[in-house]
């Protein structure tokens, strides 16, 4: 490593110091490097906060490599301990929340690119299946979301009694459905199409209307309302969910 590499930050240059550009340049003026260097503060020994940050965007294969790792899996990289990842988990929730559409309580849902605009950020990087309910009024407005269940999609893991256990105690007169898809893919498989069938089938009997079933995947989603395959009565029509 060269001599400058190797020197605290605090005595570069100040025009070549991460913090000071940000500052004067705009953070858009930074390398992916010189960013996680400002969320990791420090470096290493005789190693600087952001040759650290070029070392684990070349372990991790990039920004979306990192994000995707585990508190574990970024603790196994030297110099990097619970601290740092704590920091990075944070900067990296922060920039999710940030691009995700607000769906706050009282939000109305008309259409599923709402709900797809909302969670894409939110859940694009996630590495196994996460199923959630959002539970809405008579106007579709959302009361609150709940996670239901986190890992490979089956109807042992998404039992409609868990569901609709929290539709009844919020008095919801309308739920959506959505879980990831981690391979990119939103085409739903067999057990997708089965699992919704018995959750509307459990709507029907208890008067909560499934309006509809997206499924995330990169950069696109399948809508079961959008592609018609929910089933009467209490089905939404059309991305233009009925009111």
């Amino acid at each position: 490593m060269d001599e400058k590499a190797s020197k605290a930050i605090l005595h570069w240059p100040k025009g070549e110091r991460p913090r000071e550009r940000l500052l004067e340049e705009g953070p858009e003026s930074l390398t992916e490097a010189q960013l996680l260097a400002i969320v990791l503060r420090v470096g290493r020994h005789k190693t600087s906060a952001v040759q650290v940050g070029m070392d684990l965007l070349k372990r991790l294969g990039g920004l979306q490599g990192l994000a995707n790792r585990s508190v574990q899996e970024l603790c196994a990289v030297p110099g990097i301990g619970p601290a740092k990842v704590a920091q990075i988990k944070a900067a990296i929730e922060l920039g999710k929340r940030a691009l995700s559409t607000p769906l706050t309580t009282g939000t109305v849902i008309t259409q599923s690119r709402t709900v797809f605009e909302h969670y894409y950020p939110l859940m694009r990087d996630l590495r196994r299946e996460l199923f959630k309910v959002i539970l809405l009024d008579a106007k579709h407005a959302v009361i609150r979301e709940k996670t239901v269940s986190e890992g490979s999609l089956t109807s042992s893991l998404v039992h409609p009694r868990e569901v609709f256990n929290e539709a009844v105690r919020e008095s919801a007169a309308a739920v959506i459905f959505l879980h990831n898809h981690p391979s990119g893919d939103p085409k739903p498989s067999k057990e997708d199409r089965a699992l919704t069938a018995r959750l509307q089938e459990a709507g029907d009997i208890l008067g909560v209307q499934v309006l509809d079933h997206v499924i995330i995947g990169d950069g696109r989603y399948v809508s079961f309302a959008d592609e018609g395959w929910m089933s009467p009565p209490m089905a939404a029509l059309s991305s233009k969910y009925l009111r």
